[in-house]
């Protein structure tokens, strides 16, 4: 890789449990020496599990958040540290192993190819996942095409490579996208600031209990976020139509970018 891109993978924490935390963060390792874990507040004491690895690996980076502040503050805090660092992109995952590790290499790839670009992944679910997450997505899904001209595959599964500067150039001045809300608008945002994306398929796991799979999703109250979310863009999306671009990369296909008027 150039030493104009120097990425790392980002992997916001809460509560996650020892063991899974543990188990993903050894699994993402041997993809990538840099990995940084952002403690979101947990109080389960998951961040000891990483203990012997960070003796082992020295890119292995644990930073630690006072207060639960949802995935958007962990992901900021983190793109901000690494920014200082002299990082360029991140790759963010989830910490419970729903993401692939396999899949950071392409990514990666992906991203050092068009540097610019917000890697996007696009999920491929296996034969467990809940029917009700499986069609309750589609209405996000349908909403963020419309909002960013069909630019985003899927606008709610996290796997994504971020190029630093303009991701956090971009979070830190909102009041919202700090939680369940922060996958969606990140994504629609960049876009209205300009950023091309190429959407890449990866597959994505749903872990029950017995498999050490965590959700900290809360029907009623995150999908009422999720409603004030595309609310609020769609009363802004008037204003940044002419700021997108109006193609979009797909993994075997060139680049295309109009440019911002």
């Amino acid at each position: 890789m150039s030493s104009a891109f120097r990425p790392l993978v980002l992997v916001p924490s809460y509560n996650t449990g020892g063991t899974r935390l543990h188990r993903t963060i050894a699994e993402a390792l041997p993809a990538h020496a840099a990995v940084w874990v952002v403690i979101d507040g947990s109080t389960d004491g998951s961040e000891r599990s990483l203990d012997p690895l960070l003796s082992a690996h020295p890119g292995l980076k644990v930073l630690r958040q006072p207060i639960n502040g949802g995935k958007g503050a962990a992901t900021l805090a983190g793109a901000q540290a690494a920014l200082a660092a002299g990082f360029t992109h991140a790759l963010v995952m989830d910490a419970d192993g729903q993401h692939p590790v396999d899949h950071i290499a392409p990514f990666f790839a992906a991203a050092a190819a068009t540097p610019g670009a917000l890697v996007a992944g696009r999920p491929v679910f296996g034969p467990e996942v809940p029917l009700e997450r499986l069609h309750g997505r589609k209405l996000s899904v349908g909403l963020v095409a419309f909002e960013t001209r069909g630019a985003i595959d899927d606008p709610l599964f996290g796997f994504r490579v971020y190029p630093l500067a303009p991701l956090a150039a971009t979070l830190a001045p909102l009041r919202f996208a700090r939680g369940y809300d922060f996958d969606p608008e990140i994504a629609v945002r960049l876009v209205w600031a300009g950023l091309p994306v190429v959407n890449l398929p990866a597959p994505c796991r749903y872990l029950d209990q017995a498999e050490g799979g965590v959700s900290h999703f809360r029907y009623g109250r995150d999908n009422m976020k999720m409603i004030w979310l595309h609310l609020r863009l769609l009363l802004q999306l008037p204003f940044h139509w002419s700021r997108m671009g109006r193609g979009r990369s797909e993994p075997d296909a060139p680049l295309r970018v109009s440019p911002s008027s």
